[in-house]
């Protein structure tokens, strides 16, 4: 398999008046095509601030990352990913399709082809039908896809979700988390999804990545053997609870190495 995303050694530290915070140390993490990898952990381990390093919004301290073999501020002039934020953060004034053309005018995309690529995207996330709708039209949930859709705009082949469905009711997520792995697989992307949740982060991911409390270091990494195709009771089945079971005693251990360096 090819390397997506490739981290060694990589540290982030934010200079500050009351002392330098360290807010990622020591990551060793290789993302392969075609993942789907979420990450998990306390508040302040790192999650976002990975991601962030990732699409370069952040510069590294110390260590090497790679997308697609180049550097995050290569990858990002040559449009390598996706960020869909932990908000929908849609324009108000914008009806849903020029929200999700946003991208391809910035990137100068001829109207015709726009007006393709937003009419494929929203179908992809079933938002068919809603193009002229303004956003406060729509639900939470149906902002999030609309986000979604905005990001897959521009076909990049890596994905980034900021703790996407985070602030919906579990219905409203349940529903979404299963959308999400349809998309996957239709789209064969590279995901990298950053989550709070235990169940969620098995039900979706090929890999979860359990990260300590500040500064973040990565714990475990844990391969998933569910199959592809996951309904959503996959979650009260035997194999399910074991991951779900290793993800919890992961975070249990972050928390004692913490603790043991305090």
């Amino acid at each position: 398999m090819t390397a997506v995303v490739q981290a060694e050694r990589l540290g982030l530290t934010f200079p500050s008046g009351d002392g330098d915070i360290v807010a990622l140390a020591d990551v060793n993490l290789t993302i392969e095509k075609g993942e789907f990898v979420s990450f998990i952990g306390p508040s302040g381990c790192g999650k976002t601030t990975f991601l962030r390093t990732i699409a370069d919004l952040e510069t590294p301290s110390s260590g090497t990352l790679t997308i697609n073999g180049q550097t995050p501020g290569a990858a990002r002039k040559a449009r390598a990913y996706g960020y869909v934020f932990q908000a929908a953060a849609l324009y108000p004034w914008r009806n849903i399709e020029k929200n999700v053309a946003l991208p391809l005018e910035i990137m100068n995309y001829p109207a015709a082809e726009q007006a393709e690529r937003v009419r494929r995207t929203l179908e992809l996330v079933n938002l068919t039908g809603f193009e002229k709708k303004y956003p406060w039209q729509l639900s939470g949930g149906m902002q999030q896809r609309a986000s979604i859709a905005r990001a897959l705009s521009f076909d990049a082949d890596l994905l980034l979700m900021d703790e996407p469905f985070g602030a919906l009711d579990e219905i409203v997520r349940d529903h979404l988390n299963s959308e999400l792995l349809k998309l996957w697989a239709r789209t064969e992307k590279t995901i990298c999804f950053v989550t709070h949740s235990i169940p969620e982060a098995v039900y979706l991911s090929t890999k979860i990545v359990v990260m300590s409390p500040r500064p973040g270091r990565v714990t475990d990494i844990i391969e998933s053997n569910l199959p592809r195709e996951r309904p959503l009771d996959i979650r009260e089945t035997p194999e399910f609870l074991e991951i779900a079971a290793r993800v919890r005693d992961g975070l249990r251990a972050g928390h004692s190495y913490d603790e043991e360096v305090a």
